[in-house]
């Protein structure tokens, strides 16, 4: 045991988590103020409220602003054309399908109205026909050469 006396005792004085040196530690203040954003960043950032009221008046001037906003939305709302309005002026489609449908719905109906129209252009009577009838004279004949 006299052994132990004798060396000096090597003792690890190593903190267990990391401390920053004195000096670090006095300037990292001072480094996060440099770093800091103006003013005007955040207020465009809407961090900082835009205005020049006096900060004891910005929570009242904020709830007033809101206010006028909530109500010139309502009063939008109660002007709203209601949906048969919408219709008729062809703002909204006349269908009780769902939105997801919709566009499949427009498209069968372009084509069914395509398909109606080939039909009666098939059955359609001839121009010869239409002039024994009377209907068109021999002069207004659309097959006629001019």
């Amino acid at each position: 045991m006299s052994t132990d006396a004798a060396a000096p005792a090597s003792i690890d004085e190593t903190p267990i988590s990391p401390v920053r040196q004195a000096a670090e530690r006095r300037n990292s203040l001072e480094k996060h103020l440099q770093q800091r954003p103006d003013a005007q960043d955040l207020k465009n950032r809407h961090i900082l409220l835009d205005t020049q009221t006096a900060p004891a008046l910005q929570a009242k001037a904020l709830e007033l602003e809101r206010q006028r906003a909530t109500d010139n939305l309502k009063k939008g709302l109660a002007h709203r054309p209601d949906r048969e309005t919408l219709v008729e002026r062809n703002i909204l489609p006349d269908s009780t399908a769902a939105p997801a449908l919709q566009g499949h719905q427009k498209d069968l109906e372009r084509h069914m109205r395509a398909d109606s129209l080939e039909k009666n252009l098939q059955a359609r009577p001839a121009p010869a026909d239409l002039i024994k009838k009377g209907i068109l004279e021999e002069d207004e004949n659309p097959l006629k050469e001019v």
